[in-house]
């Protein structure tokens, strides 16, 4: 029942088809403003044009659904299980991965990425979290394969033997592809170079290994390492990241988290002989299978090919022009030069360095094609550890 004294409003006690045709009808007559008619209907001005052309129009009044009549495309059960099964084999992969990979196997008419991402959270492969942490990286490379190649152990893990494996781990730095991953003992240089020469004798020669700061890539004592003046004799440049700087070897470093959630927190690993079989099944399935993002989703190695340059089984040392100002390093590592010694390294221990002058009072100290210290003789300093190629 109505309270005595209120005013009824014009929507109360009729249809809302009814309201709407009121509305039109008055609205067309002309007699009052457009505007103050929505005012006294609660409603705006582009709902009361509609109203109004609708009604002009000969059209309904209901209210149009908007969920389209059918749907063009609707992921059938079927390609779900497929897409769910593909993700449980790889459950590191995100959609895109996964939709690259599944053209690659054949597949045809898959849903889009986004709703290959749908399914994975509707089936409770991944949660609104681990979406979120997902971040775009920029990233720099190389040109061309072989250009520089990145190199590290990846620390220790332990066996179910009790004994602890190390993964040695090279990375082309153009094309992602693993060129080695090999299960190791230790972090030795004879057993690394081992896997070297073998790399070298599939691959060939780079032209720049970026390494870190640890041995046995480096001396910490100040010296060169055999790692280093191998390379050189060899004409390739060996480089070193920034200390207390990863992101230096960010791809190399990628890797190896990609190594650890794909295999090493999914499964224990008894003894050294598993440890390569797991190590070359993973490194087969990154390189030819796995969908690379940094690649436009291509597989590593459809974007690598082996360098030309050939292992050299037996290095010489540099040979120099004849009259070039040259220094013997002695049994210690030092070198002299105008009567004042300067450490070099222990592993230079009886070879020949050049001395280059440069403009005032500097001075190159070369081995072969690249400087290995400078000496700024006015000032009395001697700068080493940075290899440069000349």
């Amino acid at each position: 029942m109505q309270k005595k004294g209120s005013v009824s409003m014009p929507w109360e006690r009729k249809t809302v088809d009814n309201q709407r045709r009121e509305f039109a009808a008055r609205a067309s007559m002309g007699e009052e403003s457009l505007s103050a008619l929505c005012r006294e209907y609660g409603i705006s001005r582009p709902t009361g044009y509609k109203w109004l052309e609708r009604y002009q129009n000969g059209e309904t009044m209901h209210d149009r659904a908007h969920t389209p009549l059918c749907k063009p495309f609707k992921t059938s059960r079927d390609m779900e299980l497929r897409i769910v099964d593909v993700r449980n084999a790889h459950p590191t992969w995100g959609a895109r991965k996964i939709q690259r990979f599944m053209a690659d196997k054949g597949e045809t008419e898959l849903p889009a990425a986004s709703t290959i991402n749908d399914i994975l959270k509707r089936n409770g492969c991944i949660s609104e979290a681990a979406s979120e942490q997902h971040r775009p990286w920029k990233r720099f490379e190389r040109d061309r394969p072989n250009a520089l190649w990145q190199m590290d152990y990846k620390g220790h893990f332990g066996m179910t033997n009790g004994q602890r494996c190390h993964g040695l781990t090279i990375l082309d730095d153009h094309s992602r592809f693993s060129l080695c991953l090999d299960a190791k003992e230790n972090e030795q240089w004879e057993p690394t170079r081992a896997s070297l020469e073998r790399i070298f004798r599939e691959f060939g020669l780079p032209d720049a290994i970026l390494c870190d700061n640890g041995a046995p890539w480096s001396d910490n004592h100040g010296g060169y390492t055999p790692f280093e003046i191998w390379m050189m004799q060899m004409d390739v440049t060996p480089m070193h990241g920034k200390p207390r700087h990863p992101q230096t070897q960010g791809k190399d470093e990628r890797f190896h988290r990609t190594l650890k959630e794909d295999l090493l927190l999914r499964k224990p690993i008894s003894d050294f002989e598993e440890a390569q079989r797991e190590f070359d099944a993973f490194r087969h399935c990154y390189n030819h299978e796995r969908p690379h993002a940094a690649l436009k989703l291509d597989v590593p190695a459809k974007h690598y090919k082996p360098s030309k340059r050939e292992l050299i089984e037996n290095p010489k040392e540099p040979e120099y022009d004849s009259g070039k100002n040259l220094r013997k390093v002695n049994c210690c590592g030092y070198i002299s030069v105008f009567g004042k010694r300067y450490y070099l390294s222990e592993s230079f221990i009886g070879r020949y360095i050049e001395l280059r002058p440069l403009e005032g009072d500097l001075l190159v100290l070369a081995y072969g094609n690249f400087e290995v210290a400078r000496i700024d003789l006015q000032a009395k300093k001697f700068d080493s550890r940075k290899i440069y190629r000349l």
